[in-house]
């Protein structure tokens, strides 16, 4: 009985939806292989996301390092027609992040974007998903839940895009500690 319960508890923790959450956090290891079309970069970056759905705010921050030539832009694309494959348009400020560091193969950004405002957006994303920075934020949001959404890396030897990684959802420290307690308590009991 003990066990069943343990493990209902487990599930409902793990499958339930992330409507009350207010900070829902993405992460994308960059590279050139992961853009489109692959590349042969040496190129790497790490990207962390933090989309806050009560304040309305998206953080963001990247490092990179190894790029082949020179950064010209940066931006988030979104939605691909499926996840972790395909390109979108450009979701984020066109045609780069405010302040993103251009003319250097390695470096830091860090920012946080007001998703109230339209100018966090790309005009053609607002245009396309309703008109509107309330609608831009929705498509945004359900672009980065269902892992349809990219980092981008361009540069002036590759004006498409040098690197590039999905954003992908990190599990919430209390949803890994509930399942972790399952998992023991299964395992205890098997034993």
């Amino acid at each position: 009985m003990k066990k069943n319960l343990v493990i209902a508890l487990t599930a409902i923790v793990a499958f339930s939806p992330a409507a009350q959450a207010a900070i829902l956090s993405y992460q994308a290891v960059l590279s050139g292989p992961a853009e489109s079309p692959p590349n042969a970069s040496p190129g790497t970056g790490f990207a962390t996301v933090d989309y806050d759905n009560i304040l309305h705010t998206l953080a963001v921050h990247v490092d990179f390092s190894g790029l082949v030539s020179p950064v010209s832009i940066s931006h988030i694309h979104s939605a691909t027609t499926v996840p972790g494959t395909g390109t979108a348009i450009v979701a984020t400020p066109s045609p780069t992040f405010p302040g993103f560091p251009a003319g250097v193969t390695a470096g830091t950004y860090t920012n946080t974007l007001d998703l109230t405002l339209l100018a966090s957006y790309n005009g053609a994303f607002v245009t396309a998903n309703g008109g509107t920075a309330a609608s831009a934020e929705a498509a945004l949001a359900l672009g980065l839940a269902d892992g349809k959404a990219y980092w981008n890396i361009h540069t002036q030897a590759s004006p498409s895009g040098e690197i590039r990684g999905f954003l992908l959802p990190v599990p919430e420290p209390s949803s890994l500690a509930l399942l972790a307690l399952g998992a023991l308590a299964l395992r205890r009991r098997r034993a």
